[in-house]
């Protein structure tokens, strides 16, 4: 069965260019023109991928990233940006976007990021799928759930963004493992961010203000200077 994919962008000739060479490629290709329209499209058609411009009217592809992720909608999305701009980049990708591709582009980049994010996304749901169906991980009052997409604190639900809870996992499933940077962008990220390190940093920050009760001196995600950082399971808690 063809993946469909959504298009959001407000220049014509772009969406027009991006839905023909989708749709060659056997997608099949739903458009919207401003970021209100995109967002209701999402819940009403339900894509499986969504390409989504930064620039928007209504509302900027930052506000429906984050608005979806909120309301846990955990499609992949490839964010589109006229600005070279690493701080957009990263932003974008914090909010819970999967992909960041600059204009101009050619259309056969897109067509290849999209099979590369959707084969990257089911085999990810796939996995966790797999892994959770014989156990969840337990440190202490820290519970995670991989198949149900679930994290508890003390009986309490806390809320991830799909790579936030992507890098848990892969931190759980390598406890007292020291990991680059570099390991996990190739990991959680699967490919490499051109050294975008940063990126982890966000993550792990975000993860701290989560599970930690003091994020400036965690517990479980401990930082190895120089090297990387490490997940431990805590003595005491």
């Amino acid at each position: 069965m063809s993946k469909k994919i959504l298009v959001v962008d407000d220049e014509s000739s772009i969406a027009t260019l991006l839905q023909y060479n989708l749709e060659q490629a056997g997608f099949i290709v739903e458009t919207a023109s401003d970021g209100q329209e995109g967002y209701d499209a999402v819940l009403e058609k339900k894509p499986d991928l969504i390409i989504l411009d930064l620039m928007l009217p209504k509302m900027d592809g930052m506000e429906v990233c984050k608005a979806l992720r909120l309301q846990k909608i955990n499609t992949p999305i490839i964010m589109l940006t006229a600005k070279d701009d690493e701080f957009d980049k990263v932003l974008g990708l914090e909010l819970g976007a999967d992909d960041y591709m600059t204009k101009p582009f050619s259309p056969r980049e897109v067509t290849a990021r999209v099979k590369a994010v959707l084969r990257r996304f089911t085999a990810s749901v796939e996995e966790l799928s797999v892994k959770g169906q014989d156990q969840g991980y337990e440190f202490g009052p820290l519970r995670v759930y991989p198949e149900r997409f679930e994290v508890f604190l003390r009986e309490e639900t806390l809320d991830f963004t799909p790579k936030e809870f992507e890098l848990l996992v892969y931190l759980m499933e390598n406890k007292n493992r020291v990991l680059t940077r570099d390991q996990l962008l190739s990991a959680v990220w699967n490919y490499d961010f051109a050294g975008d390190t940063r990126i982890v940093d966000v993550h792990i920050s975000h993860l701290r203000d989560k599970i930690e009760d003091n994020s400036r001196k965690p517990i479980y995600i401990k930082t190895i200077r120089g090297l990387g950082y490490k997940f431990e399971e805590p003595k005491t808690v």
